[in-house]
């Protein structure tokens, strides 16, 4: 048991030495994002799957893992991408200081990396879509906002989705007649609509934090900005806080 409490005592003060914060801070990065994604998920899987989705009670169990493991996989490899991204444009800076638009670009990276070569998975596709929504509304708020005032808080066979069935017979509105072009469009439009995305919602959580909605500011703090502080080897892996 002393010889336990020792190697604990010796791992607590290396976590606790400033020389290792930055490397520690991708580990709670991702600890947090596996966290907070499993723990959204599995309930909103275990009824959208049980009740509305047919198979087995195996096959619906699986579907429920799944979809988990995919959702905690996106938001902690995210962390990681955009962590070490911020941690890389940071030291890379003459000043050694974080640039305003360093969040705008590793939201961007890691939007591209993780959700944008993705473009079939219903779970990333979820994510990305919520996230364009609160950009939107954040952008909405930020564009009434006066100028230079902030809140006093501040310091991310085809299938027709309405109708459930095939695609009709109608056509599209072959806005791109060039066909060239459309086929350039299409293979580009979710990579380039997903790596904005998260681009936005960074950025604009970094500087403008206020205008983004209470639940999703919310889940980003503790992704992002929580995981930048642990005071033992406890509330580095185990508990957040």
């Amino acid at each position: 048991m002393d010889r336990l409490h020792a190697i604990e005592a010796a791992l607590e003060q290396v976590i606790l030495d400033p020389k290792y914060h930055d490397i520690l801070t991708l580990v709670k990065g991702i600890r947090n994002g596996v966290v907070y994604g499993a723990k959204v998920r599995f309930p909103h899987a275990l009824v959208m799957i049980f009740l509305f989705r047919s198979g087995t009670f195996r096959q619906k169990t699986l579907a429920v893992l799944r979809a988990t493991r995919q959702h905690a996989r996106n938001l902690g490899f995210f962390a990681l991408v955009y962590k070490s991204s911020m941690l890389l444009l940071r030291h890379t800076s003459p000043t050694h200081k974080e640039r305003r638009w360093d969040s705008f670009i590793a939201g961007l990276l890691g939007g591209y990396i993780v959700f944008a070569r993705d473009i079939h998975n219903p779970v990333s596709q979820q994510i990305v879509i919520y996230v364009f929504a609160r950009v939107c509304l954040a952008l909405a708020k930020l564009a009434v906002q006066p100028k230079g005032v902030r809140h006093h808080h501040q310091r991310h066979h085809t299938h027709n989705p309405v109708t459930g069935g095939g695609t009709g017979g109608g056509g599209g509105l072959g806005v791109i007649r060039n066909e060239k072009l459309r086929r350039m469009v299409v293979r580009n439009g979710w990579p380039a609509f997903a790596s904005l995305s998260w681009a936005a919602v960074m950025y604009v959580f970094r500087w403008h934090p206020e205008t983004v909605q209470s639940s999703l500011r919310s889940s980003m703090s503790y992704i992002y900005v929580q995981s930048d502080h642990w005071d033992s080897l406890r509330t580095l892996v185990w508990h957040n806080k």
